[in-house]
């Protein structure tokens, strides 16, 4: 059925057609032989760049964990401070509550001059 169906084309368009297949042919495998000697060329930069950034990201990771044991520490840190902070202001106002009680005794027992 297919034969009967080519058997009515005139042989120079068969002719032509073929030729231009064969054409397409010869530059689809050229085009497929560059593509593959660029990929040569370049899988080894790539290789280099996976390779950097597996590094990377385990630094990355490390400088993370680093981060996350600094930030446990400046919040037990801020912590301490804040209760150092909060004994100090207790002290200073027992303090000058105490210098206030040692003025008014003070000026109890002097006489006023007037």
């Amino acid at each position: 059925m297919s034969e009967e169906t080519t058997q009515g084309l005139p042989q120079d368009g068969v002719r032509q057609i073929l030729t231009r297949l064969d054409s397409i042919d010869e530059r689809l495998t050229t085009l497929e032989d560059k593509v593959d000697r660029r990929l040569q060329e370049t899988r080894p930069i790539w290789e280099q760049v996976l390779v950097r950034l597996d590094g990377f990201e385990s630094r990355l990771v490390g400088f993370e964990s680093r981060l996350d044991g600094f930030g446990s520490e400046l919040r037990s840190s801020l912590r301490r401070f804040d209760r150092q902070v909060g004994r100090l202001a207790k002290d200073v106002l027992e303090v000058r509550a105490d210098q206030r009680d040692l003025e008014d005794r003070m000026d109890r027992l002097e006489p006023k001059a007037t």
